[in-house]
């Protein structure tokens, strides 16, 4: 039998089962193939076959993984083993507030690298625009147009833009990533006010959110517009995080993920042995100087290589 992983943890996992049963299943001999260098075997989006489990309606094993179309993680720093988010989408939706939280530019450019690795389209959808939007916000959301990534601005408490966010998730299957405190749950609510999902207020003393989110969770939703038309989504919401570091890549393919310094490699005075970051003739760092590549996205340039090379100096 088939089924579709809802959520996990510790083990157990919810599955989705073709007969139409929803069951709690655990994995058959403990350890699933192809997912032992993973930190977390199975991720909601997963399909996989499954026995039922002759004695309870309601529990299974898990068997085997079926083959991933795709799937979207980061690196467990920690244990330095890729953490699953989510399997099998079609596009990936990055939040991020425009304040309060504080508007983390750089996390999204980090989603921006690790999607672009796995090859899934991403969505940028800047929260809480109900807020003031600052010149220095302004200059990073233009900067990512240009680009050619797309961004819709939204306020789930008033309701801004959430037709046009309905309408770009309708007929797909999403994930929605961010850190904790930008509104993820609070816009599933908006989309689907019969989920409730668990919000909470951001710290005072520290300006950033609290984990309401602990596990990646798969929802089905019917989701109404304004005008009252009727959108069939697929969305998973993951858990919010703090950190997103990049797994995938060698350091020196760093360049190869941000569009405007790909298009600049072997240009260089020095041609590939360049670093970029003092040699004459540079031409990252020429354009940076012109203003063609943004000051804080060859920050995150640099830091990602950066943090990429320590990372195979630890381990």
């Amino acid at each position: 039998m088939k089924g579709l992983v809802l959520k996990g943890s510790n083990n157990i996992f919810y599955v989705e089962c073709e007969d139409g049963k929803f069951r709690n299943c655990s994995i058959k001999g403990k350890v699933l193939k192809d997912s032992a260098l993973y930190y977390n075997p199975l991720a909601a989006g997963d399909f996989v076959n499954l026995e039922p489990d002759t004695h309870s309606d309601d529990e299974g094993l898990i068997t085997g993984l079926i083959e991933r179309k795709n799937s979207f993680l980061r690196l467990n720093q920690k244990l330095n083993m890729p953490q699953l988010l989510a399997a099998n989408i079609d596009l990936l939706v990055c939040v991020v507030s425009a304040a309060n939280p504080p508007f983390r530019p750089r996390f999204v450019d980090r989603v921006l690298v690790q999607a672009e690795i796995q090859k899934i389209p991403v969505l940028i959808v800047i929260n809480k625009c109900d807020l003031k939007i600052s010149a220095d916000v302004r200059d990073r959301i233009e900067d990512w147009k240009r680009l050619y990534y797309k961004t819709i601005e939204v306020s789930a408490k008033e309701g801004r833009g959430m037709d046009n966010l309905i309408e770009s998730l309708s007929a797909k299957t999403s994930a929605l990533v961010g850190q904790s405190g930008v509104g993820k749950s609070t816009l599933l609510n908006f989309i689907a006010p019969d989920l409730n999902l668990k919000t909470s207020a951001i710290s005072d003393k520290y300006d950033r959110g609290t984990h309401t989110t602990t596990q990646g969770e798969y929802f089905k939703i019917k989701a109404l517009t304004s005008k009252g038309k009727e959108h069939s989504i697929n969305i998973i919401d993951t858990p919010g995080v703090r950190n997103f570091a990049i797994y995938g890549i060698e350091p020196e393919d760093t360049a190869l993920y941000f569009p405007e310094i790909e298009k600049l490699i072997g240009s260089c005075k020095f041609g590939l042995s360049c670093t970029h970051t003092h040699e004459p003739g540079c031409a990252l760092l020429e354009a940076l100087k012109k203003g063609n590549i943004h000051k804080d996205r060859y920050t995150s340039f640099e830091l990602i290589h950066k943090e990429l090379q320590e990372t195979i100096k630890k381990y």
